[in-house]
């Protein structure tokens, strides 16, 4: 069984930053992609930013220039830097870890944003 934990979230002022952390039980080699996800109140759960095997990465136009996805391979960790902040970044941030077969979830982690 495959499980994902995300941690790192936190109560920030609008401008700073904070780095997720997003563990997976197995190696994340095996793994095609890692994901973040975050899901505002009364929004849909929206991507953010993802990185494959080969590491090639993805950032959604909110996130660009401002978040970082990396990955620590012997770590089976994958982070999430998001650099300056603001009050529409509050969210409930999901990490993902998605096979040929299916994506995992882990249980997410709150980053809310102070303006």
């Amino acid at each position: 069984q495959v499980t994902v934990v995300e941690s790192g979230g936190g109560l920030v002022q609008a401008g700073g930053s904070l780095r997720l952390s997003c563990a997976a039980s197995g190696s994340i080699l095996s793994f095609t992609a890692m994901a973040w996800y975050r899901q505002a109140p009364g929004k849909q759960r929206e991507l953010v930013a993802s990185t494959t095997r080969s590491g090639s990465t993805y950032y959604a136009d909110s996130g660009k220039g401002r978040f970082t996805i990396s990955r620590d391979n012997g770590k089976n960790t994958v982070y999430l830097q998001m650099n300056s902040l603001k009050s529409e970044d509050t969210a409930v941030y999901y990490c993902t870890a998605s096979s040929d077969f299916r994506t995992y979830w882990g249980q997410g982690t709150q980053v809310t944003v102070s303006s």
